[in-house]
């Protein structure tokens, strides 16, 4: 099958959404699909406001179809509600094709956080965008029930997995620090609530491991705490290894992968008992979850590796892969040359 994915994510980026997409991407060739990512690498573009990490694709949905045309998929996924996100539905829209959306991040939340945007308009567009799709697909039941609950009744499971060949015990990374480590790995903006995890008075050291807009300000404002910057590859499973509690402490997210990284390298996860964590941790044990963070920690201290490598072993990309096919629509693109030449048009006048 021939599988276009749209997303305003995608490499260079470092984010869980761009590692869910890549991961299901290699997984997928591996199966005999032939998969094109149509990103912001193509494009000219600006940098997100608020987030100049992220950068948005300037363009229109002419160009975007003419790109959807060239590649002939079987079927395409619109994974992100950003620019590329909206000019592809809006060109599939116009010629009554069909295409899957997929809900990865709390934007109403964000927008609301960053910007003071009513959720309320936030989850109006976001309706308007994914109920034009066929079935948006999500990776947990809390996100299910969320979206039924803000009008998006089309909803389809697409569970997330963790790469256990490549997070997985190893020596741990050389840190010199005193311990017990207690370390985020991620993104450092305001709507990981990163101040709550930073604030806690505990014993040993909080290590920082990624980049974003607020590190600037959070390493003025806690020198104490230890920022390393981004890592990849075997060195950011080393970082995990070395830590002796992943902290996780966002209210905000749909799933958090990092947790997942966390628990099949052996380390347990202390996060407040809010969706992304219920949805990872549950009843397993290999995390403890508590409106109190600091307890949380002290209870994650005393689990066994073995007990997250267990509960990690669950989560499986094969099967999130099959999962991502068989929740696909087929697409035939039968727009003749003429016509969307002329659509172009219109569009530049």
């Amino acid at each position: 099958m021939r599988i276009l994915i749209v997303s305003d994510a995608w490499l260079p980026q470092l984010n869980g959404v761009v590692r869910a997409l890549s991961t299901t991407r290699e997984r997928l060739v591996g199966m005999g699909h032939d998969v094109e990512v149509l990103g912001p690498d193509r494009f000219n573009t600006v940098p997100c406001p608020t987030y100049p990490e992220i950068r948005l694709a300037l363009t229109l949905p002419g160009r975007v179809g003419r790109l959807i045309e060239a590649f002939a998929p079987n079927a395409v996924h619109i994974a992100t509600e950003g620019p590329l996100g909206w000019c592809a539905r809006h060109w599939l829209r116009r010629r009554n094709l069909r295409f899957t959306t997929s809900f990865h991040t709390l934007f109403p939340l964000y927008l609301k956080l960053r910007a003071g945007v009513p959720e309320r308009w936030s989850y109006a567009l976001l309706r308007r965008f994914h109920n034009a799709a066929v079935h948006t697909m999500c990776s947990t039941s809390s996100l299910d029930g969320l979206l039924r609950e803000h009008g998006i009744p089309s909803v389809a499971r697409w569970i997330r997995g963790v790469d256990t060949t490549l997070f997985r015990p190893i020596k741990p990374a050389n840190l010199n620090l005193p311990g017990p480590i207690l370390m985020y790995i991620g993104r450092l903006a305001v709507e990981k609530n990163i101040e709550a995890f930073l604030s806690i008075d505990r014993p040993g050291t909080k290590v920082l491991v990624g980049d974003g807009p607020a590190r600037t300000a959070l390493e003025r404002r806690f020198p104490e705490a230890v920022f390393l910057g981004p890592r990849t590859g075997g060195a950011l499973v080393a970082h995990y290894c070395a830590a002796d509690v992943f902290v996780f402490p966002s209210k905000t997210d749909t799933l958090g992968l990092v947790m997942l990284e966390a628990l099949a390298c052996g380390t347990p996860v202390a996060a407040y008992p809010v969706q992304g964590p219920n949805d990872v941790i549950s009843t397993s044990g290999a995390g403890v979850l508590d409106e109190d963070l600091g307890a949380a920690i002290d209870g994650a201290l005393n689990i066994p590796a073995e007990t997250c490598l267990n509960h990690a072993a669950n989560f499986d990309w094969d099967v999130s892969a099959r999962q991502f096919v068989n929740n696909l629509v087929a697409v035939e693109l039968v727009v003749p040359a003429m016509a969307a030449a002329k659509e172009e048009e219109g569009e530049t006048a």
